[in-house]
């Protein structure tokens, strides 16, 4: 997992150069938040890095929810600097992926599924019975289990402050 100083640490640094760039979208795209850093990015270095563009391509696939297309997208060899944050990106997409199945579908064809969380179907089957769903091999369907909804939590006022500084030294980096 990123660290809390992983994520600061950028924004000390005023300088633009590449290889923040490079660091820094992957990083964004796990959080969702990787369009305003491309916008601040100059479009010199946008054209000069090839990798630069895959990763925004793996953006834009999230933004319009197109699993298939993020997980084509992802499928690149990247390089060191941005290999782990792509495939925690991976991960987190699929585990993203089999919670919006579970929480909307009562049952999915394997197929269906193999193509929503980016993996080939008998895979796929596997992984989600090893999490308590249900396989009828001979509709070859999916019966999710539903999920154990959380309790709403409630955050303390430092927790609240804490994501407010962040949010806003985001805004102004």
């Amino acid at each position: 997992m990123i660290g809390w100083l992983d994520y600061v640490k950028p924004f000390m640094c005023m300088n633009m150069n590449m290889n923040m760039n490079m660091k820094d979208l992957p990083r964004h795209l796990l959080r969702c938040n990787a369009k305003y850093l491309w916008k601040r990015i100059p479009q010199n270095v946008k054209t000069s890095h090839a990798e630069l563009g895959l990763i925004w391509k793996v953006g834009q696939r999230l933004w319009m929810r197109d699993f298939p297309g993020v997980y084509t997208s992802l499928a690149v060899d990247w390089s060191e600097n941005v290999s782990q944050v792509m495939q925690a990106l991976l991960e987190a997409t699929r585990k993203r992926a089999v919670n919006l199945v579970a929480h909307a579908y009562s049952s999915i064809s394997a197929d269906d599924l193999a193509a929503f969380v980016g993996m080939p179907a008998d895979r796929a089957v596997s992984a989600v019975v090893e999490q308590g769903w249900n396989f009828d091999s001979v509709t070859r369907t999916m019966t999710p289990t539903q999920p154990v909804s959380k309790p709403s939590h409630i955050t303390s006022n430092e927790d609240q402050l804490y994501k407010l500084t962040d949010f806003v030294s985001f805004l102004e980096n």
